[in-house]
């Protein structure tokens, strides 16, 4: 499986605007201090998240990111996507050229592991990624859960929709 930094990296970042995006806008400077992430690292694989319509960015004082829509009806995999990372274990791709221009004979086993590997990555929203930190925190829950349906200025409305 071929999962990289970029993949681990954008989902990461997701979680943390989901939980911070009730403030406002949120910042990648914000978000780089937390987890630990470069800054143009976070504005390259933002930059695509927006291009994707998984965020949208805010400009000014008080700029940053928010989410473009709903916790609910993002996957890992739209993240993933976004950001372009493949998501193959295959060595060839796909293209079945694996071993000397020919099918390997593990090219079946490795397929079907993607398709399993897309499945179950599609059926993980990010709000359930959201409420798994949530949990971590503890008392924060109910406080945090409903702070979500407020968010920033300027997409406030859309925000609030999008939550719902």
């Amino acid at each position: 499986m071929r999962l990289t930094t970029k993949g681990r990296f954008a989902v990461t970042a997701m979680i943390d605007l989901a939980l911070r995006c009730s403030e406002g806008p949120v910042t990648l400077a914000g978000i780089s201090e937390r987890q630990k992430i470069s800054l143009s690292y976070l504005e390259q694989l933002f930059g695509k998240l927006r291009r994707y319509g998984l965020v949208d960015s805010v400009r000014g004082p008080g700029g940053g990111y928010c989410l473009a829509r709903s916790t609910t009806l993002m996957t890992v995999t739209d993240i993933i996507r976004a950001v372009d990372e493949p998501l193959d274990a295959t060595q060839c791709g796909g293209r079945e050229n694996c071993h000397d221009d020919e099918r390997c004979m593990t090219h079946e086993l490795w397929s079907t592991l993607n398709d399993k590997m897309f499945e179950y990555l599609s059926s993980v929203t990010l709000n359930e990624l959201v409420e798994q930190q949530l949990k971590k925190q503890g008392g924060e829950i109910a406080v945090l859960h409903d702070a979500r349906r407020r968010v920033s200025a300027r997409p406030r409305a859309k925000a609030m929709a999008l939550n719902s």
